[in-house]
């Protein structure tokens, strides 16, 4: 009997393997990532979604986006923002990208898109000015594509760019601690299109898991980018500023196919008042002559404090001879000539402290340059400069941009945010369809920085908190640490504190109170002004009641801020109404699983209503999430000592400890379930290490008294 069986070969043979090789993987891959989606794994990857407002279709921002570039944990949200589902007649709606800068970081209400919105508004009343501010924390132009990419769907009538402070510190920079630098924009952007798969966001859990050492478990702000210093002459800046180029680049591409214009504003940055963060000496300089420079280095520095200038002069530039790539060296140098009357060469310094400045956190020369330069090779295509650079220059002091205009190192002051708004302001009346013009208010003048500040209810109220969260948030941490003068810097920020707060009484209450009232009448459905004056009530007045409303009245509006039931949380903790705290809690978990506060808070009050369990899961998921948060190990250690769990309680302290030895209330909690152990002498060694760290520390100081006395 024959056999009849025939050979695949040829043609047929290469189908079967090319099928083997590619179909048969991407069919799996396609099955993979449904299976992915239909159990609910991962992310929406978009920057927009859909929400609901009064019960209404809106869209509105992703508080998951920022996911695709940074952990869960500490990934920074976009701008809370809600676009109606319908675009209202009458509505000009412009777009802003950035980072924190374009925010209003520290205090995002006085942002310059803020004010902005009151120029446009007042100058033009009968239309609606809609500006949403899509900017975040730590991102870069990597990020900025893909938000502009989704905001372009949602019928612009105009973008603003003002970013470039990130562009080495952000996702995919030379001196990011997150997502590494790649020579290929196609490749980053290739990266950035997988993970926006579910299978892609598998496979990226699934890598920080492995390489968890890698990966910051804390949200640090700056202090995290200390340890990826990179010197002015690195080769990786070129790729750096390559990628920023073909970002801008393809942003006004993304633009121009909707027929929306774009203004592309320069950054602007503290040059006086900012010592660099990081100094590095020159590539290859060797050991006598670092000796060398440091000696004279040192020499100058002493002269220039006791006010020999010549002398100090002489000493600096000698030391420049030998190295002058060192930062701080050039900083002093500005300052000198500063103090000396020479503002040009002053001016000169500064700028070259910043651009040698390791710590790439301020936009430097060549970004600029080529923000510019791509404003001005695509005017044509509807691309206009708003020249911010030059601007807060004209408005400093011998035109050296220091703390008049900048908080710190390039976030604005109200003043400086102003500025920022009337030279964009210049550049949208350019782009205004004539209709709009034509309805214009009458005169000529925009409306002043003190009107902008009533409209949007500013106060010394306000400037209080910004500066105590500069400080508690910012200046007392590193890297502002290593700048010069940080102590002095430290005395002068807390004597600005506390002349405020000489101020801050009742009836200065009674004004801003009704400030806020007449901006709120002025601007109803403003959910910021309702998120302020709801926390100036809670937080000055203490009238809660009325604080409830306008809490109450950001959800309606903005029903996926997440802070607001926050704030709602607290109010009713504070009364004591625990059950209706924990009902808007959980609430804000829903929204933004990964925001440790509220389980922590959580687990307070379940602990308080003797609900032990949940109290010790909740504790456990806001340690999960922020291993650093230690009053929730002090928390925990006392709910399970009360539980008789002592060597529970004993491992809860140790974990704690092990990440911050010096923390003194875990120590004495430590030596509090020594003594309950029986165990005296260890908890004698608690007691006395919890006052080594604090001598004043009163409850370690009684019992280790009281256990003292009982050996006697």
């Amino acid at each position: 009997m024959k056999n009849t069986e025939r050979k695949i070969t040829g043609r047929r043979l290469w189908v079967f393997r090319l099928a083997a090789l590619i179909i048969i993987p991407v069919l799996l891959i396609f099955i993979l990532e449904f299976g992915l989606r239909l159990t609910g794994y991962g992310f929406d990857a978009r920057a927009i979604i859909e929400c609901k407002v009064k019960g209404q279709k809106a869209y509105c921002d992703n508080s998951k986006f920022t996911w695709l570039f940074f952990p869960p944990n500490i990934a920074r949200g976009l701008n809370p923002f809600v676009i109606p589902a319908e675009k209202p007649a009458n509505t000009y709606r412009i777009f802003v990208f950035g980072s924190s800068a374009a925010q209003g970081v520290p205090e995002t209400a006085y942002g310059f898109s803020r004010i902005l919105d009151c120029l446009l508004s007042e100058r033009y009343p009968a239309t609606h000015f809609e500006i949403i501010n899509t900017a975040a924390t730590a991102i870069n132009s990597n990020v900025v594509v893909k938000i502009a990419e989704d905001c372009a769907r949602y019928k612009p009538d105009l973008f603003i760019v003002y970013m470039g402070n990130n562009e080495v510190i952000g996702p995919y920079g030379a001196g990011s601690v997150f997502e590494p630098l790649s020579g290929s924009l196609s490749f980053i952007r290739l990266g950035i299109t997988f993970r926006e798969t579910r299978l892609g966001q598998l496979l990226t859990n699934l890598s920080q898991v492995v390489g968890a050492g890698k990966t910051p478990k804390v949200w640090r702000g700056m202090e995290l980018f200390l340890s990826k210093q990179v010197s002015a002459d690195d080769e990786k800046l070129q790729i750096v500023y390559k990628h920023f180029g073909e970002n801008l680049e393809t942003i006004v591409k993304t633009a121009e196919k909707r027929k929306v214009p774009v203004i592309l504003s320069t950054v602007g940055s503290n040059l006086k008042d900012c010592p660099p963060f990081a100094s590095l000496h020159r590539k290859g300089i060797s050991k006598n002559d670092a000796n060398n420079f440091d000696k004279l280095y040192k020499e100058a520095r002493g002269l220039d404090d006791k006010g020999q200038y010549a002398e100090a002069q002489e000493k600096y530039l000698a030391a420049a001879d030998i190295d002058g790539q060192f930062a701080e060296l050039q900083f002093c140098l500005g300052r000198l000539f500063l103090q000396q009357g020479q503002y040009e060469k002053a001016r000169q310094r500064y700028i070259k402290a910043r651009e040698l400045d390791a710590v790439r956190f301020r936009a430097d020369n060549r970004i600029n340059e080529i923000i510019r330069e791509t404003a001005q090779k695509e005017t044509s295509k509807g691309v206009y400069l708003a020249d911010a650079v030059t601007a807060l220059e004209k408005e400093s002091p011998n035109q050296i941009p220091g703390d008049e205009l900048f908080y710190e190192h390039v976030h604005l002051t109200f003043r400086g945010n102003y500025i920022l708004a009337k030279t964009v302001y210049g550049q949208i009346e350019k782009t205004l369809p004539d209709q709009i013009k034509k309805q214009a208010a009458g005169g000529e003048a925009i409306l002043d920085e003190n009107k902008c500040k009533q409209y949007l209810a500013y106060s010394d109220w306000d400037l209080h908190a910004i500066f105590q969260s500069l400080l508690d948030g910012y200046i007392l941490y590193p890297p502002f640490t290593n700048q010069l003068n940080h102590e002095q810097d430290v005395n002068n920020l807390e004597e600005r504190i506390n002349s405020l707060k000489k101020n801050l009484n009742g009836r200065l209450f009674s004004q801003i109170d009704a400030e806020y009232q007449e901006a709120i009448n002025r601007r109803p459905t403003d959910w910021v002004l309702h998120w302020k004056y709801g926390g100036f009530l809670m937080d000055a007045v203490k009238d809660y009641r009325r604080a409830e409303d306008e809490f109450n009245k950001v959800v309606e509006l903005a029903p996926q801020l997440h802070l607001a039931y926050v704030m709602l949380g607290k109010m009713w903790g504070r009364l004591g109404n625990f059950d209706e705290a924990l009902k808007y809690y959980k609430e804000t978990v829903k929204i933004k699983s990964t925001y440790a506060p509220a389980y922590y808070d959580m687990g307070l009050i379940y602990q308080k209503k003797r609900l032990a369990k949940e109290a010790e899961k909740n504790y456990e998921i806001s340690l999960k999430l922020n291993p650093e948060h230690y009053p929730a190990y002090v928390n925990l250690s006392v709910l399970l000592y009360d539980e008789g769990r002592l060597e529970d309680a004993i491992k809860v302290c140790r974990r704690g400890l092990e990440l911050n030895p010096d923390y003194v209330a875990l120590h004495y909690n430590l030596g509090c379930i020594m003594r309950k152990k029986g165990q005296k002498e260890d908890a004698i060694k608690e007691f006395r290490t919890a006052l080594r760290i604090n001598p004043e520390y009163a409850p370690a100081k009684q019992d280790l008294e009281n256990l003292l006395s009982e050996n006697k």
